[in-house]
């Protein structure tokens, strides 16, 4: 059984001028799709969007330093708008779309908020006591 995740991806579209959103693993299958993306097209951009992440931590070392650091957040600009891609957890990404005249800082700090909230929501605390009698 699947979790359903759609909150996470409810409210990053809450954020002004933003249009679409999805959770990836990070083998390119869809975990979850906003309702205003159909099923296919988001099974494309889930399995588009793992070799984005891919090829953005190959080409850290461009950045010119010894050591680039972890990879945080690929963006794509278009004509009409944005593409933002971040890790959600290990082996998970989320990635979303926004008008081109979107709060870019507003729309990654709402995604990061979520992909916190993800962690935490798949998380299961460990048990007290267990194995021991009551």
């Amino acid at each position: 059984m699947n979790p359903d995740l759609s909150w996470v991806l409810n409210d990053v579209l809450q954020v002004p001028g933003a249009r679409h959103a999805i959770l990836v693993s990070a083998d390119g299958l869809l975990l979850a799709n906003s309702s205003e993306i159909g099923r296919d097209d988001a099974e494309t951009v889930a399995a588009a969007m793992s070799s984005m992440q891919s090829l953005s931590r190959a080409v850290a070392p461009f950045i010119g330093t010894r050591s680039p650091g972890r990879w945080r957040q690929t963006l794509l600009e278009y004509e009409d708008g944005w593409i933002f891609l971040i890790a959600a957890g290990t082996g998970a990404y989320l990635a979303a779309t926004a008008a081109a005249d979107v709060d870019m800082e507003a729309m990654s700090f709402r995604m990061q908020q979520q992909v916190t909230a993800l962690g935490k929501a798949m998380t299961t605390p460990p048990r007290q006591n267990a194995g021991s009698e009551i």
